[in-house]
């Protein structure tokens, strides 16, 4: 299927992105941005911010959408990412980092510890620094939920993904319920912090069935979404099924804020998880908890 025009975009030069790679590649540190093959690499990296990996590079689970390698073997942690990870907060000068990982099922607290000392670099080396994670949903272990929420960061995102009738097809090892969960216990336990999920759209799901999601992303008291188109990373991935036009990611914004009351829906066909995340500090301003 050919991608349409509203989905191009230009190759990044590699002056304009160089600097951040090269820092990255220093304190061999991974980003989503590029294990996951991100459109948006070079718009970000120009713009000096990344969304960290940590835990990885490789994931214990393997959705047939992602782009990020599959390896179930065992493998520990390093104990010095946390500290890497804020040297580079601290050398980049931002003023938000997202933060988010491989899925690793093999711990048995599926990576919360490795969470919180991030945060604790990041607080340490940069103060000012308002900090978003995005996390697995813990294979529902709420106490590993809560040690990452004791690190009180700003923003908690935890992805949807896709509609529930795709949940076998697309993330087979997920729940849509326990993810529902997760979030709705953020709210419940953590008040102050921001809530956030995202979905793609383009796997086979109807407009109807995302309006479906997104209500019941906010009856689980979801602050922030985000909305992109889903890009198939390869042969070996799940195809697109569908590209959905940029008048309907307006209108799947505009229902989602006017209609269902979110802070904040930010949809458009490129759009990703972290898409202009630093934005969150806008939003903690004008609606302060």
């Amino acid at each position: 299927m050919q991608k349409p025009d509203w989905l191009r975009v230009k190759a990044p030069q590699r002056e304009r992105i160089g600097a951040v790679a090269d820092l990255l590649l220093d304190l061999k540190l991974n980003t989503v941005c590029q294990e996951a093959s991100c459109p948006n690499i070079g718009e970000c990296f120009a713009g000096g911010t990344a969304t960290f990996l940590i835990m990885g590079p490789g994931c214990t689970r393997a959705c047939p959408y992602c782009d990020i390698d599959f390896d179930k073997s065992v493998r520990e942690l390093d104990p010095t990412e946390p500290e890497r990870l804020g040297e580079a907060t601290q050398r980049l000068g931002l003023k938000h980092v997202v933060i988010t990982s491989v899925n690793r099922d093999d711990l048995a607290d599926g990576g919360a510890s490795q969470f919180v000392a991030c945060i604790e670099q990041i607080r340490q080396r940069s103060p000012g620094t308002t900090i978003e994670l995005l996390v697995p949903d813990f294979c529902g272990d709420w106490d590993a939920l809560a040690a990452v929420m004791a690190g009180a960061p700003d923003v908690l995102n935890h992805n949807i993904e896709t509609v529930p009738r795709l949940y076998k097809k697309a993330r087979p090892q997920a729940i849509y319920e326990r993810s529902l969960e997760l979030l709705q216990r953020v709210r419940e336990g953590w008040p102050r912090c921001y809530s956030k999920s995202g979905l793609m759209v383009g796997l086979g799901e109807t407009d109807e069935e995302v309006m479906e999601v997104l209500a019941d992303l906010r009856r689980h008291a979801v602050d922030i979404v985000t909305i992109g188109q889903y890009l198939s990373p390869g042969p070996k991935h799940l195809p697109v099924d569908r590209f959905v036009s940029p008048e309907q990611f307006d209108q799947f914004r505009n229902q989602g804020e006017s209609e269902l009351g979110f802070l904040q829906v930010v949809s458009t066909p490129l759009t990703r998880s972290s898409y202009h995340a630093g934005e969150v500090q806008r939003l903690m301003q004008e609606h302060p908890r």
